[in-house]
């Protein structure tokens, strides 16, 4: 049997040279339905890492595991960035304090006759008081070590050591000056002459500004100004009660007798800049205090920089899945992605974020600066410090948009915010026509109307109803026509903008809130990135947006034009 099975098979015919056994026919569609399958498997991938790139923290950690990390950056920065907001704030108080009270000190000390909150009255009228402030001022000045409470030292106003004189008696006047009233006449030389006198602290008796032997006269009719530049030094030693190094200052001086008016009235003040530099100190206990507080400084850096370089992460993977699903809905549905579609994946609070710390990075070396006595910008510090603050708590308020009671009103706010700005501009427009016209007519009749910024301020006092009676009490106009207008003017204007404006811009804000309120309750319309997401019907807990699971699909037909590995297509799954 076995024989004859082998003759019948040397006897049948064989395929010929350069033949091969025909292959299986291929079956119809299989190559199209594997391909249909691998799009739809990328596309439902593709769909779950929008889904958790626009999940809640929790949301996050229950569907992959992963700790809320960003969000315990975030409060531990909160209390970090306050606490030395606070400190900052307490040393910067003391300066604060210290300034102030020497140049109230200044005033009583160098102003003849000068009461508390009398700095816009001060003035004099006559030339023997004005010889008499001045010679005050110079006897004052040579006695500050004997006569003061508080511990001063001269300075130098010549620039150095041995430079100059410690204080400069300057006039200034024009060149040559003729005023005849009686015959309504002048002759004046515009140009200005100044003229100086030094004084130096030893000298024992001030100098003879008057008379026979001056040689120091006052030119009364051409006069301008007369001023009055020194300098004193003194030492900041109550910071020693916060364990600071004290602050070693240099008060520059300048008493002022103003007559650039010419009108009979000479207003006179105290102006004072202080320079802040180290002290040449010796070592002094408690300098564990300072490390301390270098210490603290360097971990709030070292927190902002991680923070700055996590949520800096979190935008650019955020535009990397904007660009892969623009990509697809391209490429496999010949649809562009809108512009607000596309704003929705460049997360505003990130930004919000990158700026605080960026600002509170800045403030920080500043601030270390500062307590080195290498800087004194507290007001730059300050700025930094506090704007990074602010920005650092409002950006708490991303983490309760995550709660719907508390997401309405975010969200209010920022539907009303684009309505509201134009309203704004379009009032705008007549605020600055009222500013402009009460400046010009009651500004002769009305201090609260004396200069642009003056008049805005008291137009936006009583657009919130402040001090009403008093701006139409202080009014005294020279006639009854401009008493009539001041009355339309000002009626007119409460008017407009308590009871129109104010009315609509509350009216706007309401109206969002109701538009907000009522697309909750209902079914909002989708755009066309939420109704992409929302055709994924996977919970957080489901387990397949974990790494490696069931939904990943290394197949490259999201990225129809340039294919990529798995390893790269995982690198794009946000925080």
């Amino acid at each position: 049997m076995a024989a004859a099975s082998e003759t019948e098979r040397l006897l049948s015919r064989g395929p010929g040279y350069g033949t091969a056994e025909a292959a299986p026919a291929p079956v119809p569609g299989r190559e199209d339905e594997e391909e249909e399958e691998e799009e739809e498997d990328e596309e439902e991938e593709l769909r779950r890492r929008l889904k958790y790139f626009f999940m809640s923290p929790c949301d996050k950690y229950r569907a992959r595991g992963r700790r809320p990390v960003k969000l315990g950056l975030q409060l531990a920065k909160i209390v970090l960035v306050t606490v030395q907001l606070i400190l900052f704030g307490l040393s910067n108080q003391l300066v604060v304090a210290f300034k102030e009270d020497n140049t109230v000190a200044f005033k009583h000390l160098f102003l003849k006759g000068y009461e508390d909150g009398a700095d816009d009255t001060a003035a004099i009228y006559t030339r023997g008081d004005l010889l008499e402030h001045l010679a005050f001022v110079l006897q004052q000045y040579l006695a500050v070590p004997n006569e003061t409470l508080g511990r001063y030292a001269y300075g130098d106003t010549g620039g150095g050591p041995g430079g100059g004189p410690g204080l400069r008696l300057c006039q200034r006047f024009f060149r040559r000056g003729d005023i005849d009233p009686e015959n309504d006449t002048f002759d004046i030389d515009p140009s200005v002459v100044t003229e100086c006198l030094g004084v130096h602290p030893g000298d024992p008796q001030p100098p003879v500004l008057d008379g026979p032997g001056s040689n120091f006269t006052l030119q009364f009719h051409r006069l301008i100004n007369v001023t009055v530049e020194f300098q004193l030094k003194a030492i900041n030693i109550q910071t020693l009660l916060n364990h600071e190094i004290p602050d070693c200052y240099t008060f520059s001086v300048t008493v002022t007798f103003d007559n650039s008016a010419h009108s009979g009235r000479v207003r006179i003040r105290l102006d004072t800049h202080a320079a802040i530099r180290e002290c040449h100190h010796p070592a002094m206990p408690g300098g564990g205090a300072t490390w301390r507080r270098l210490a603290f400084d360097v971990l709030v850096v070292a927190v902002c920089s991680l923070s700055l370089v996590l949520c800096a992460r979190s935008i650019a993977r955020g535009l990397l899945l904007q660009r892969e699903f623009s990509r697809f809905l391209r490429c496999h549905r010949g649809v562009t992605v809108s512009l607000s579609d596309r704003l929705e994946f460049l997360n505003g609070w990130y930004l919000l974020l990158v700026t605080s710390d960026v600002l509170t990075v800045l403030g920080t070396v500043l601030k270390i600066g500062i307590e080195a006595k290498n800087f004194s910008g507290y007001d730059v510090c300050s700025i930094l410090l506090g704007t990074s603050t602010l920005l650092v708590w409002v950006g708490v308020t991303r983490y309760l948009t995550f709660f719907q009671k508390y997401n309405i009103l975010i969200v209010t706010l920022r539907v009303a915010l684009p309505n509201v700005m134009r309203f704004c501009c379009c009032v705008a427009v007549i605020y600055l026509g009222y500013c402009f016209c009460g400046w010009i007519v009651l500004g002769p009749h009305h201090v609260k109307f004396r200069s642009l910024s003056m008049v805005s301020e008291c137009l936006f006092s009583l657009v919130n109803g402040d001090d009403m009676f008093a701006t139409f009490a202080a009014l005294r106009p020279s006639g009854a026509l401009v008493w009539l207008f001041s009355q339309v003017y000002l009626y007119s204007f409460s008017a407009l903008f308590i009871y129109m404006v104010l009315s609509l811009f509350i009216a706007l804000i309401t109206g969002s809130y109701d538009t907000i309120k009522n697309q909750s309750e209902a079914a909002a319309p989708l755009s066309e990135l939420e109704a992409f997401i929302a055709q994924c019907q996977d919970s957080p807990g489901s387990g397949k947006f974990r790494r490696g699971g069931s939904g990943s699909a290394p197949c490259p037909a999201l990225c129809c034009c340039c294919p990529r590995a798995p390893v790269q297509d995982n690198a794009l799954l946000v925080n």
